[in-house]
């Protein structure tokens, strides 16, 4: 029985408060807060979590440690979701740079601390004392527009510099004993904000904002048995989570559709990228409904999960069995070297007889299988890598090769190309050539040989791609052939058992 099957996740965090309101002492003990992800497949999500308030009327100070390393900061979102207080940021702080042993020196350059020394031949440490000249503490770099690498790599080339009993040295003489932290020391990443509303008292605020460092995307594991063509497919989503903080117990929601993300590389520049494309819409049965939100579309599980920082987890998403497919060769004689003829233009293409005719002899396995209700499955298939498996006659499974498939919607067919056929041999020549600038025409001839060593018939279909010009007819061919697109045609022919098929044809271009 043929089913179908949808699983998505969320993501939910820890805020931890503190605050004055206008010298006042206001509110907020560490709690724990409902919140949600809606995680893009471009390496960043919108991160949404509900965290208790008691503010009161007029100015507050608030602080806000349950962010993300990689958060951008001018995208944050702070509001009543009832819409019956208004919240306005006056000023935000963003401060990312959190204690370590280096920041700890730096904070302490030109002051004598206490060094705990190790002790000899199993004897007590000791404890000299040393002043910090220089710290060679340098502030994290920037991995990306916001976020925080938390490894600097020139960081070692700036060797603390510290002076012990009159001299200097490079290098700590033991492990430093600092004194307390004070108040401007700060832990994790904290948003800190200076808050003004027009009510007093308790409020579960909304807080949203944008993060990089999570990600997802799909792969897709098919099996075809050992002797016929029906598939089973089982399909994963894989989260990663880089972000610099945990998400427990949480709902994720993945996003789908080609979402504009502008982001910064490393000489300061900008480009825009897109999330996923999918373009229809399907209610899954028995899992997670999948809807749509504008021109996007937006998957959803209610069950929870935690994902932890530096942690990947696989959910299967899509489960299908007795998936109708259909296995077909294909040969594409055409190979050219895309940098030999870089930047030519149709006059460059037509001055060089032997453009285009260097000849490819592999065909390609292919399997296709149509993306629809009737066919077991009838949901948008993110874009993914599918690996493709057939159990052997002992009942093994075989893996036959792999292939990356484009986003496809709902009634759409899926091709994947497995490999390269041992038994199948093709050959492309070109057999005439004859361009007349004068009369702007040229005339051109091809000859595909394809060889079956196979004792069964083969089914290819072969590609041919017209490239002289845009204005191109067939004049001669010995097989029917369809036209694909305006620089493309296919014939599907049959090859023998042991055997040998020759497909001619003559184009006629004109400019």
């Amino acid at each position: 029985m043929n089913h179908s099957t949808l699983a998505l996740l969320a993501i939910t965090t820890i805020g931890a408060f503190s605050g004055t309101a206008a010298g006042t002492a206001a509110s907020a003990a560490p709690t724990a807060a409902e919140s949600a992800l809606t995680i893009y497949n471009d390496n960043f999500a919108v991160v949404r979590d509900t965290i208790p308030l008691n503010l009161t009327a007029g100015v507050n100070h608030v602080s806000f440690t349950g962010i993300t390393s990689q958060v951008e900061p001018d995208s944050v979102i702070l509001r009543d979701p009832a819409g019956k207080r208004t919240i306005e940021i006056l000023e935000q702080n963003y401060r990312g740079d959190t204690v370590s042993q280096g920041l700890l020196l730096s904070l302490n350059e030109g002051k004598t601390i206490d060094f705990q020394v190790p002790g000899t031949n199993g004897g007590p440490p000791t404890i000299v004392q040393g002043t910090i000249v220089r710290s060679g503490y340098l502030a994290a770099v920037p991995d990306n527009q916001y976020g925080y690498s938390p490894y600097n790599p020139n960081q070692s080339a700036n060797t603390p510099l510290i002076q012990v009993n009159g001299k200097l040295q490079f290098g700590l003489p033991g492990t430093p004993l600092f004194p307390a932290l004070t108040e401007d020391s700060i832990l994790p990443p904290t948003l800190e904000w200076t808050l003004d509303t027009d009510k007093a008292g308790p409020l579960d605020a909304e807080l949203a904002y944008v993060t990089e460092g999570i990600n997802w995307k799909a792969a897709y594991n098919v099996v075809a048995p050992s002797t016929g063509s029906t598939l089973d497919m089982t399909a994963w989503v894989t989260m990663e989570n880089q972000s610099g903080k945990e998400f427990d117990n949480a709902k994720i929601k993945l996003m789908a559709g080609d979402v504009n993300k502008i982001k910064q590389n490393a000489y300061g520049q900008y480009a825009v990228s897109g999330g996923l494309s999918l373009a229809t819409d399907a209610l899954i049965p028995n899992m997670a409904t999948q809807k749509s939100l504008d021109d996007y579309h937006l998957y959803s599980l209610p069950n929870q999960t935690t994902l932890r920082n530096h942690e990947t987890k696989q959910v299967e998403f899509l489960h299908s069995d007795h998936i109708a497919s259909q296995e077909i060769y294909v040969y594409d004689g055409l190979k050219l070297d895309p940098n030999r003829y870089n930047g030519w233009n149709y006059d460059n293409i037509r001055s060089q007889s032997d453009y285009g005719t260097q000849s490819n002899t592999k065909v390609a396995i292919e399997r296709k299988f149509v993306n629809s209700q009737a066919n077991g499955l009838g949901v948008p298939m993110p874009a993914g890598r599918v690996r493709f498996y057939r159990r052997d006659d002992d009942g093994q499974l075989e893996f036959l090769g792999e292939d990356n498939i484009g986003h496809t919607p709902q009634n759409e067919t899926v091709k994947i190309v497995t490999g390269s056929a041992f038994d199948i041999i093709g050959n492309r020549t070109q057999v005439s050539y004859l361009v007349d600038n004068g009369r702007q025409m040229l005339d051109e001839s091809f000859s595909i040989t394809l060889n079956n060593d196979k004792s069964t018939p083969a089914a290819v279909t072969v590609i041919e791609h017209l490239y002289r010009e845009k204005n191109w007819t067939i004049t001669t061919h010995s097989d029917p052939f369809d036209k694909t697109d305006a620089h493309t045609i296919e014939f599907k022919v049959q090859i023998p058992a042991n055997g040998v098929k020759t497909v001619t044809y003559s184009a006629h271009y004109t400019w």
